[in-house]
């Protein structure tokens, strides 16, 4: 069994404005201190196992010719209707499986299997024992009907009775032997056709034999590539492993920076907010200090100039005409707005926020975003200090995969693989030779059964020729009007040609009786017991059948190929498996001999690695995140004096209006109320004054409003000292927290990374691990449906199953199905043909009436 242990060895191996610009600085570091996690583990591409591809098609249709072979599984479905007895067969090879002795035959439990068994063959049993009577009887009857034809009995007298209705029985006789005849031909067309089926599929047998040998060579030349294949594959794994471990600080460190960033960016981010809103106080406080200077300068000449021109007007009013009664009240009516004309916002009471400017402007000397800026690179530094302090670990990982690469590809070179399939194709091809040379035999067996298949087809062939020419004869011989003993020669010679036909039919009809019924019982059977069970796998089930070979051995096959029967494995499954294309190792169960997961696992992947990664440890202690000078600069911004400055005095100033009435109004209530006196000086005057008031608008207001911007320096003014107050609100509590939140994430980086460091650790582990687990299930799959794909198993029962049952065995049953309906239409064409016979053949007496007239008719 050398084919056997090569494909064991074979398969063993193989299974806001202030907030926007502090988000455009924060996005200005984003560069630097943006490390993101890599992605998860990504799969892995091993590519396709080289295929093999097989010739075998072991599918068969008849054609035309199935209906005869569906008409006879007809037949032998009403001859023998039982359900295929897989349990009888069972007990019948059990207890007998020490050889069949006829005392043990006469215990009961075997002579109730017996007769369960012929119970189960009835039908067959009934139809041979017809078949045996006819093949016995019929040559007795055929003796006794001669010796009394030759003493004038069972029609031998050559005198025939007239009869009223002899044209119609003629007729009768002459149809139903015709009818006869023609199921004859029949018969014998289905048995020729069913006879040359079996010698034109005998030829397309080589066509198996070929394709099935082919497919056996190119699974066992295709399956060393394959392995080779499974083996190098473990180089894919093997990089990508090696690309992680030399990208061990973006990967590792990553990881860990990743969890870390969670609590130490966003204090980072505080501090350079805070270092921003810095710069922003500055500017306003420079705002606020040069809008202060502007208004203060305005609002003192203002008001000079408005009480210049109230005193002027007071003046103008102690004229003696504003005495006449007339003009008085008018005069009284100015008098009375004169305390309207001054400043109504004092700016000059204002204090200056120069202390507190200076304060700030000291502070900016110290860069405080530059020194964020630090504490990100230093954080982001995380990836390079765990690259340099893991470069003895990467080193012996890359150590342990060269060796674990070795120990598979000496583990491969450790099975003769190559060298066995070498010697199981030698054994494939000098078992094809054999095979073939038994070509020209067969061939020549073959045609000696055709030759005897077709003798047996001539005799029934020779009574339908003597049939057919004395039906022919007598019918072109008759003559009506001719008297029985006066018919012609050629009807006489017509009626002796159907005698000579029954003649040959005693003859021969028992001897093909005989080959019938052989057939019959034999082939019947075949197809019953072999053939159907074959086509719907019962068959299997008989083989596969728990100690069915020998009573102490439970299981045949694997005790057949691994001398191991109690393995768990069956020839249905095999085929089952086989017949889907999946691997030898999945069919034949090589996995409870040799599991590849096992030493995969043990192999691939060990303790080692883990304890390798247990040992890692990452110190970050060089981290700062926050220079003294900045947690310092921090300190003196929330001293700097801001939080002092009077804001609400500063608002209360800025709401208010910068005159106590509009002047240009002013001025024109005064036109108006100088309209309301009589022409003269005091008119002029107060006219005057008018135009003097709208002078010191056009010259000192609108000129400070245009130049200055007054209106919007206000705006400016309030926004800048509400933005002031807006920081400056618990500004020392937000930098007390500024600073608890670095130095908290400061104490997590010293005293807590290990935690993280573990644990991250453990998931980069967990995704080495992960690319070894994707090659061994890969392998496993691979094993269990691309190597060693054992169609041309299956192909093999397939291509026996065509050829016995369908090729040969269906081809036989129509055979005798057609032969044996040619046998017992003899029957009738026998009765028919004698009693046919007498209406043609001549006579020697006749029938003579007493009125001297005769009638033939």
């Amino acid at each position: 069994m050398l084919w056997t242990r090569c494909l064991v060895l074979l398969l063993c191996w193989g299974s806001t404005t202030g907030e926007q610009r502090a988000e455009e600085r924060q996005v200005q570091a984003g560069s630097q201190r943006r490390q993101r996690s890599p992605p998860p583990m990504e799969p892995l591409d091993f590519g396709f196992v080289p295929a093999a591809v097989y010739d075998t098609h072991a599918y068969y249709e008849p054609g035309a010719i199935g209906i005869l072979f569906h008409m006879v599984h007809a037949f032998l479905y009403v001859i023998q209707p039982n359900t295929f007895p897989k349990d009888l067969i069972v007990r019948v090879i059990q207890q007998n499986m020490g050889g069949i002795k006829i005392e043990e035959w006469r215990k009961p439990e075997n002579i109730v299997l017996l007769l369960q068994w012929l119970f189960y063959e009835a039908g067959f049993l009934i139809c041979a024992t017809i078949g045996i009577l006819v093949v016995v009887l019929t040559p007795i009857i055929g003796f006794c009907f001669c010796v009394c034809r030759c003493c004038e009995n069972c029609g031998g007298e050559m005198h025939q009775r007239q009869r009223k209705n002899a044209d119609c029985q003629r007729g009768f006789y002459t149809a139903s032997l015709i009818a006869s005849s023609i199921f004859i031909i029949l018969g014998v067309l289905v048995a020729y056709t069913a006879n040359h089926n079996i010698s034109t599929h005998i030829k397309s047998t080589r066509r198996f034999i070929n394709t099935n040998m082919r497919d056996l060579k190119t699974l066992a030349n295709n399956t060393p590539a394959q392995i080779n294949y499974l083996t190098a594959q473990y180089t894919t794994a093997k990089n990508k492993i090696l690309s992680d471990l030399d990208n061990i600080g973006p990967v590792l460190g990553g990881r860990i920076h990743s969890q870390l960033e969670k609590e130490v960016v966003p204090s980072l981010d505080t501090a350079l907010r805070m270092a921003g809103a810095m710069r922003e106080t500055k500017e306003a406080l420079e705002s606020v200090s040069s809008s202060l200077e502007v208004l203060q300068e305005g609002t003192g000449k203002l008001q000079s100039s408005l009480s210049g021109e109230q005193a002027s007007l007071s003046n103008t009013l102690s004229d003696p005409a504003c005495t006449n009664g007339a003009v008085s009240p008018t005069c009284n009516t100015i008098r009375s707005t004169l305390p309207q004309l001054g400043v109504n916002a004092d700016f000059l009471k204002l204090p200056n926020v120069n202390h507190a400017m200076a304060n700030v402007n000291t502070l900016l000397g110290t860069d405080l975003s530059n020194i964020v800026q630090k504490g990100y690179s230093s954080f982001n530094d995380t990836p390079r200090l765990v690259k340099e302090q893991t470069k003895n670990i990467v080193t012996g990982v890359k150590g342990m995969l060269d060796k674990i690469g070795t120990e598979i590809n000496n583990f491969a070179k450790m099975f003769p693989v190559e060298s066995s399939l070498a010697n199981f194709t030698i054994f494939l091809n000098e078992g094809q030779m054999k095979i073939e040379a038994f070509y020209p035999q067969i061939d020549q067996m073959d045609f000696y059964r055709w030759i005897g298949c077709v003798a047996a087809l001539c005799m029934v062939v020779l009574v339908l020729a003597f049939n057919i020419l004395g039906l022919l004869c007598g019918t072109c011989g008759y003559d009506k009007q001719a008297s029985p003993t006066t018919r012609g020669c050629l009807s006489n010679t017509g009626g002796n040609l159907l005698m000579a036909g029954v003649g040959f039919s005693f003859v021969f009809s028992w001897v093909l009786m005989g080959i019938v019924t052989t057939l019959f019982v034999a082939s019947g059977n075949v197809e019953k017991l072999i053939c159907e069970p074959l086509a719907n796998r019962q068959i299997f089930q008989i083989i596969d059948t728990p100690f069915m070979v020998h009573p102490a051995k439970k299981n045949f096959l694997p005790g057949m190929l691994f001398q191991n029967p109690n393995i768990d494995l069956t020839l249905g499954s095999m085929y089952r498996e086989c017949f889907e294309n999946k691997g030898l190792y999945h069919a034949l169960q090589l996995e409870t001999m040799f599991n590849i997961n096992s030493f995969l696992n043990r192999t691939v992947y060990n303790k080692d690695l883990a304890k390798v990664f247990e040992s890692v440890q990452v110190d970050l202690h060089d981290i700062t995140l926050l220079e003294q000078a900045g947690r310092d600069n921090l300190i003196n911004f929330a001293n700097s004096g801001i939080g002092q400055i009077d804001y609400e005095t500063y608002l209360a100033e800025v709401n208010k209006g910068v005159t106590l009435v509009d002047l240009l109004s002013f001025a024109t209530d005064l036109e108006a109320q100088a309209d309301q006196l009589p022409r003269g000086a005091l008119e002029n005057a107060l006219r005057g004054h008018a135009s003097s008031i709208r002078q010191i608008h056009r010259d000192q207001v609108v000129p400070m409003e245009q130049a200055m911007k007054y209106v919007k320096a206000r705006s400016t003014l309030s926004q800048s000292i509400k933005q002031l107050q807006r920081m400056s609100s618990d500004l020392p509590v937000k930098v007390t927290n500024i600073l608890s939140a670095i130095d908290a994430a400061e104490y997590l980086i010293i005293h807590n990374a290990s935690h993280v460091v573990k644990q991250e650790t453990k998931g980069y582990m967990q995704s080495l691990v992960g690319y070894f687990k994707q090659y061994t299930q890969w392998v496993k799959i691979s094993l269990t449906t691309e190597v060693a794909q054992c169609k041309p198993i299956s192909n093999i029962v397939d291509s026996m199953e065509i050829v016995g049952c369908s090729f040969v065995v269906d081809s036989v049953n129509t055979f005798w199905f057609g032969l044996g309906a040619s046998c017992i239409f003899m029957i009738p064409s026998i009765i028919f043909s004698i009693k046919l016979a007498k209406y043609y053949r001549r006579m020697d007496t006749e029938d003579v009436f007493e009125d001297g007239q005769e009638n033939w008719n």
